[in-house]
């Protein structure tokens, strides 16, 4: 009989594409998944992997027991979903992640009252960019993720995933209180053109977002600085740096020196929670999406 926690270091191999990576997927030492490995091949007899350089790579053995592994876990994940929700009872454990404003601006209130609703749940959180939340709850190393999309580009959503609108992000302009705009109520992106950015690093989500709306509208965005925390990001806006965008998520408190312009053209970005869908049926789930949701509701 095939043991099941060898295929899913099996399928952790898989989808990691290396034992390192399979290793922390799983929370394990790479010897442990070589161990692992060593004892799946001798109970099938047939190789699985084979040297690929320095690393490993799956044999035609090893893709074909891959690709039934994920449907037996997919199963298995499947099962347990139906017996809590049959049992009805938010118990076990639930693993969330979200980008760092919701990580900041939500997560607080809403894991504060998961513990006081559900005394029997053990929650863990880790902050995790959007592509990387998502791929976190493909590869069974997440339960729930927090992840956005922009008004004007959505994230990239695999299948097999459900979703739930948690909140409607609004997004204005912070520039320090010198500023020539500061003292405007309204503003357009066009009255940027010549100003120098606060932006997220190079390759993330959000600015690849910000360099296509400023260039979908005639601007070569000038960026100056960039920095992975939204509040270092305010700090650079007060010593005069530069502008950045301001969600209203996650900013306060608003440092000294810095005013925040609303966008004459709204703009906003849709947060929502992300799972398997072969997890649909949790308690867990459901209550991790819920206490959210409350969370949310007190953002003014």
């Amino acid at each position: 009989m095939l043991n099941l926690e060898r295929l899913r270091t099996l399928d952790a191999l898989a989808r990691h594409g290396s034992v390192s990576g399979a290793a922390e997927g799983l929370h394990i030492t790479t010897s442990a998944v070589s161990q692992q490995m060593s004892k799946l091949e001798r109970e099938i007899g047939q190789q699985l992997l084979a040297k690929n350089g320095r690393g490993v790579r799956l044999t035609d053995a090893g893709r074909l027991l891959a690709e039934h592994a994920a449907r037996i876990l997919s199963q298995v994940e499947l099962a347990q979903s139906d017996l809590e929700a049959q049992r009805g009872q938010v118990v076990g454990e639930l693993r969330m992640v979200a980008f760092p404003t919701a990580l900041r601006g939500l997560f607080p209130e809403a894991l504060a009252a998961l513990r006081t609703d559900h005394p029997a749940l053990r929650v863990r959180s880790r902050e995790l960019e959007p592509e990387a939340g998502v791929n976190a709850v493909l590869r069974g190393d997440a339960d729930l993720a927090v992840v956005l999309d922009w008004y004007n580009k959505p994230l990239p959503m695999p299948q097999g995933l459900a979703k739930a609108s948690i909140l409607d992000d609004p997004v204005e302009i912070a520039v320090a209180e010198g500023h020539p705009l500061a003292d405007r109520d309204e503003i357009d992106l066009e009255d940027f053109a010549e100003d120098e950015w606060v932006a997220w690093p190079e390759g993330e989500f959000c600015h690849e977002w910000l360099l296509y709306t400023l260039r979908a509208k005639g601007i070569e965005p000038l960026i100056a600085h960039s920095a992975e925390e939204h509040h270092t990001q305010l700090a650079l806006v007060a010593a005069g740096l530069g502008v950045c965008v301001a969600p209203r998520l996650g900013r306060d408190p608003m440092p000294e020196g810095v005013r925040v312009v609303r966008l004459r053209h709204r703009v906003h970005r849709y947060i929502y929670a992300v799972w398997r869908a072969d997890a649909d049926r949790r308690p867990s789930i459901r209550a991790g999406v819920e206490a959210l949701r409350t969370a949310a509701s007190t953002i003014d």
